[in-house]
């Protein structure tokens, strides 16, 4: 089977012509993954790659086609049959399809009432970063969505902030609330010194403004550290 030509397989086994006729919806994941593929190799066909590469994210704590989003580049090469081009049309259908997931979360006015669904939201964006970065999520006053913002981009180990920079898009966006969100590329979602430090300027600031912060969320290793949960959140509490 491995080494049969696609061509040589009877129609209703190829992916292409089973898509035409019954459909994309219809089609197993590998033979999705096939098609995004497009070609094999002399000794494999494309149905084949599409299996070694879902064997392959078997391996990670998230098998199946969610483990595209923890694989890179140089470990899809790895596979027998998948080269550079191969590996990086893998990596972008799967933020392609994280990106449409987004877009249509955020259309829908995704509700973000509570530290759970924000951390859900940006875990597999943050999870596996090795610099912290910092979001400003807006929200209006029913805690929908209405946009965020990449604020800083640190080191590993720090993450400036000024809330200017914060409340300037806030107020354009004509939010009624902010989150923060950043994670720790320790994995450990735990606030330090300067977490503290900076959620309380910030409190303080959206305070002034009236616009208030509803939450600091840490993102960690499939963890998270949320400031209101954990009654930190008042300029009186901390």
């Amino acid at each position: 089977m491995n080494h049969i030509k696609m061509k040589e397989l009877p129609a209703e086994q190829r992916p292409y012509e089973k898509c035409i006729s019954v459909g994309a919806s219809a089609l197993t994941d590998n033979e999705l993954l096939a098609i995004i593929l497009r070609s094999g190799t002399k000794d494999f066909n494309s149905l084949h790659l599409a299996d070694s590469v879902l064997s392959a994210t078997g391996k990670t704590a998230f098998p199946g086609l969610q483990g595209l989003y923890h694989m890179s580049v140089k470990q899809l090469m790895e596979l027998p049959g998948i080269g550079k081009v191969k590996a990086i049309q893998l990596l972008c259908i799967g933020e392609l399809s994280r990106r449409i997931a987004a877009s249509a979360a955020k259309k829908n006015g995704l509700c973000m009432s509570d530290a759970a669904t924000i951390a859900e939201y940006f875990m597999e964006r943050l999870r596996h970063e090795e610099q912290e970065h910092l979001y400003s999520l807006m929200l209006d006053s029913r805690m929908h969505y209405l946009g965020e913002q990449l604020i800083t981009r640190g080191t590993a180990d720090f993450t400036p902030v000024s809330p200017r920079e914060i409340f300037i898009e806030a107020m354009r966006k004509q939010a009624r609330g902010v989150v923060l969100i950043h994670n720790h590329p320790s994995g450990d979602p735990s606030p330090s010194d300067c977490d503290i430090e900076v959620t309380e300027r910030v409190s303080i600031s959206g305070e002034m403004l009236g616009i208030p912060l509803e939450d600091h969320i840490i993102i960690g290793d499939q963890d998270f550290f949320s400031f209101r949960e954990q009654g930190l959140l008042g300029t009186d509490d901390f």
